[in-house]
This record gives C-alpha cells, structure tokens and sequence, in this order.
C-alpha cells in the first residue's frame, strides 16, 4: 500500500553570521613588489571577502598547490559562516601558518579579472605590497584569525566581534511511505522523500548553550583566553565591538603588537637569514638584459664616524604623498628626510620647508649619522616648526626623486612609508630629538654611542626638554648599540610606541580632527566639470 503525507519539520541551520554583501573569500597567493627585493622576496596568501560554507575548501586547494610552503594568511573580512570559519581555523593551525589582519594593494593583475598577461613571464601571478590601514576582521574572521601561530593587528586595522546570529530554515517535505500488512499490522518497507520547499526562515540573536560550548572549546584549544568568549556575548547582533590591541594581548588573541608589515616586509628576506616565506627566482641563463633586480639601485649605506659621514649619498629633503589607494583623494603628505648628515643638511631643510608656507608636514627620517653640528642645527629648525618626526623610509613608487627625468606631481613624489629594517644612528637621533612627537616603531632600528663634544650634546637635550637619563645613556656607551623601545621612552627620546604609520597612515585623514599633514586633490576631471570663467 502507498500512502502520501505532508510534514513540516523544522531544521536548524548552523550558527551563521548575517549575511554581507561583500564577495565571497578568495584565496591567492602574493609576491611582494617592493623595490629593491627580488630576487629574493617575500610570499604570503591573501584572503579577503565573506566567509562562505565552501570556503575551507578553497583555503585546502590553495595549500595543496604551495606542497608544503609555510606562507603567512593576510586577511580581510566581515564575518560569515562560524562553521566554516572554525574549520579554516583548524587548517591554518595544522599548517602552522601566521595570520596578520591585512589587506593587498595589487600592482599588474587583479584576483578577479579574467585572462590577465599583465604579469606573465613574471616570479608570480600576483604582486602587491600588504597594509594594516582600513583593514577589518569582524564576526566570524576572529574565529578564523584564532588559528593563526602568530597573530598580528596593527594600530591600523579593525578587529570587532558581536553576538551569534542562528538561522532556522522551515521545509515542507512530501515523502512516500510503502508498507505492507503482515498478520494483521503494518510493516513499512521504504520511505522516500519525494519533494522539498522552502517553508520560511527566522533567526535568533543570541547564541545557543550548544554553540556557546562549540566556541569555548575551539577558543581554548587554540589557546585564547575567555575573554574574546564574553565580549562576543556582551555585544548585541546589531552591533560590533572593536577589540583594543591591549584587550587582544590579554585575551591571548594577538601574540605580538606588530603589524602586517612583521610577516611581508622586503626586509625578512635579507641574505643572512631569509624568512620561510621568501622566495628567490633564479636568474634566467644567458639573458642579455639585465634583471630588475641588476638595474636597481643600491640602497645608500652610509659609515659613519663619531661626527663625520665619510661615504654615502648627502640628506636629500623631498616632499611625499602617500599613493596607497586606500586614502584617496584626501591623502597624508610628509617630508622625506634619506642620507648622511652633513654640515649643509641644515641649508637643504630650511629651503625645502621655505616652499611650504606655513604647511607642518612630518619628517620621516633614515640616516646613519653624520655630521654632529648639522644634526644639532637641524633638529633645531625641526623644533622651532613645530614638526613631528618619525624613523622610517618612504619606497618610492612611480619614480626615484634622484633621477633626472622624475618629476613631482602637485608638488609631491608618490610613496609609501615603512619603518621595517630602517636605522637612526648617532647623529641622526639628535635630530629625531628636535621633533614636536618623536617615534620609533618597534621595526625600526635607533643606534648611539658618546659622540664628543658632550657638553654641546648634553645643552641641546635640556634645550629639547630630554631629560638627563638619555644623556646619561649616551656617555655611558662605548661602542655603538641599538637602544631599546622601553628605553627610549623611558628617556624621554621618544614621546610613544607608534610606528611612522601614525604620521602617514593611509587612515589618519579620516581622524578628527583631521591631521595638518593631509591634503585633498580634486578629482582628474574638476576642471572640465567647472563652470567657465571670464
């Protein structure tokens, strides 16, 4: 006998974020493009949109083509699918792989364009540089973020969590029972489903006891404190609450307080100890054009003595604006302060700020010292502006100032800052003294040793309102050292612990107030759109 019935179960989905409109994650796998690197330059993958159910089986494909290669996960994303995001958690921890919340500025080939040849023939499929500003993790992608071995968030990016958003589906099934009667009862022989319909949905918005035992085993096994657990808790689905970087370090979900930079800088490929993740492309044999890498030019590496550069390119003083597409078209401008210290330094920078009016632009400054007075009377003029300054170099990106046919636009040379591998030796820490702020990033490098003429040194300090423990620490030093964070701080040589990217960061034109350093361009076609004039 056939006998036809309609139900009306009700099954619940898994715990599941509200849905985005962002594009689903993707994986790919990036060479950096920063000058000067190949051939030896660093890898990572970048994982960037929503996280979907099928998503860990994306992140599976793409380990599966690097055979082993431990590269860092540089993500961006909204949230998603808890599941799924639980599930790449895991991967990434069996992987041992780093995590960095990240976004990659793309140079030649886009992920989603299609029959790209822009960069064939080339190291990779993908170049880009990887940057902390505007980058966000939220909802689900902290889960995520938990698998990393190192787990790093910049000063610039956005990690926030919120409450379990569950959705139920409702279906209606058609079935078919068959049975047959046997001594007088019914014996059921199969029973087929025969058609399903979607019969409505809700949601719930707080997370279920089960879910909130699902997520503190995973939390716990990862090694990450309760408190990530509450927070999520304690904010409502309609809301998200940003983690500060110091509630990260004491809930165990950052290791560190670097930034993307600690796992894509062109400086972990150095040739005494390369970091897993770089890559060197052989030469290709019997080329006659010289490589990229041939034709680049060498980075000035300056010796000093105690008050006199005796090699190198003299400071040269350029006016930058930063390029990352993130800040346009309201975009901070610095001044770039590279070379050896000399007696003209001084000169250089008091005709370069002349240009600027009353604009205060900071300086982002890389030197290994030089000449002692020059430094003195520089920091001087940089005090007497009132200008901040930061150790850090600027990679140029459509031209290197020092060549003849590179020519500034509205006045500035487009760049980007970094502080990863950058030095500040001797002389040039008494003219990072003359700053308004003064800052050394954690990747930065700050080197000083007695220099003589420690009574001009020991006036200029008191003058720069230091107090007397950095004189101290000068005169004590023999030999040149590196001075640590804590120490310069304590010092009073620097006025905190951010990094150059708090002068120049792509995202501090969004601050209120708004920094004296950012500059809005109008748009390519202002001009065509404006009225005419007589």
């Amino acid at each position: 006998m056939l006998l036809v019935a309609v139900v009306l179960p009700v099954s619940a989905a898994r715990a599941q974020e509200q849905s985005l409109d962002i594009p689903p994650m993707r994986f790919v796998v990036v060479r950096s493009n920063a000058p000067g690197c190949e051939p030896n330059c660093p890898e990572w993958i970048s994982a960037e949109g929503t996280i979907a159910a099928d998503t860990p089986l994306l992140l599976k494909r793409t380990l599966k083509t690097l055979k082993g290669r431990q590269l860092p996960v540089v993500v961006s994303s909204p949230g998603g699918n808890v599941d799924a995001a639980l599930a790449l958690g895991r991967m990434i921890r069996k992987n041992k792989l780093d995590i960095a919340v990240g976004v990659t500025v793309f140079s030649g080939c886009q992920p989603e364009a299609k029959d790209c040849s822009d960069n064939k023939g080339r190291a990779a499929d993908y170049f880009g540089m990887a940057f902390d500003d505007g980058a966000m993790c939220n909802s689900a992608c902290p889960l995520m973020f938990s698998g990393g071995v190192r787990r790093v968030v910049g000063d610039f990016a956005y990690l926030g969590v919120h409450q379990i958003t569950t959705t139920y589906k409702r279906e209606k099934l058609l079935y078919r029972t068959t049975y047959r009667i046997v001594n007088g009862r019914k014996k059921i022989i199969s029973t087929k489903v025969v058609s399903r319909k979607n019969a409505g949905s809700y949601k719930t918005y707080e997370m279920s006891k089960a879910v909130e035992k699902t997520l503190s085993a995973y939390l716990k096994e990862m090694g990450i404190g309760d408190g990530v657990l509450e927070m999520m808790k304690a904010t409502p689905a309609s809301d998200i609450r940003q983690i500060a970087l110091d509630d990260m370090l004491t809930m165990k979900l950052v290791t560190s307080r670097d930034a993307v930079d600690l796992l894509t800088s062109a400086s972990l490929c150095a040739p005494q100890q390369p970091a897993a993740n770089c890559r060197k492309t052989p030469s290709p044999a019997n080329d006659a054009t010289p490589s990229a890498a041939a034709i680049a030019k060498p980075r000035d590496v300056v010796p000093v003595g105690p008050e006199t550069a005796k090699a190198g390119a003299e400071m040269r003083f350029v006016v930058v604006r930063g390029s990352n597409p993130l800040c346009n078209p309201d975009c901070p401008e610095w001044i770039s302060a590279e070379g050896a210290i000399t007696s003209q330094t001084p000169q250089k920078l008091r005709q370069l700020l002349a240009t600027l009016g009353n604009r205060r632009l900071p300086v982002v400054i890389s030197s290994r010292g030089g000449d002692l007075s020059g430094a003195l009377a520089a920091g001087r003029l940089v005090r007497e502006r009132k200008l901040d300054v930061a150790v850090g170099r600027t990679d140029f990106v459509d031209c290197d100032p020092g060549a003849w046919n590179c020519l500034a636009k509205e006045g500035a040379y487009a760049g980007l800052s970094i502080d990863a591998g950058v030095e500040c030796d001797s002389a040039c820490a008494l003219m990072l003294a003359g700053g308004a702020r003064r800052l050394v990033g954690p990747q930065a490098r700050l080197s000083l040793y007695s220099m003589g003429q420690k009574q001009m040194v020991k006036a200029y300090l008191e003058e720069m309102a230091i107090g007397p423990a950095l004189f101290r620490t000068i005169a004590g030093r023999s030999a040149e050292q590196q001075l640590e964070p804590d120490i310069m701080l304590k010092a009073g040589l620097t006025t905190g612990p951010q990094s150059v990217d708090a002068l120049t960061g792509a995202t501090i034109c969004k601050a209120v107030p708004r920094p004296d350093n950012c500059r809005g361009l109008p748009p390519a076609n202002a001009a065509a759109d404006a009225p005419a004039r007589l």
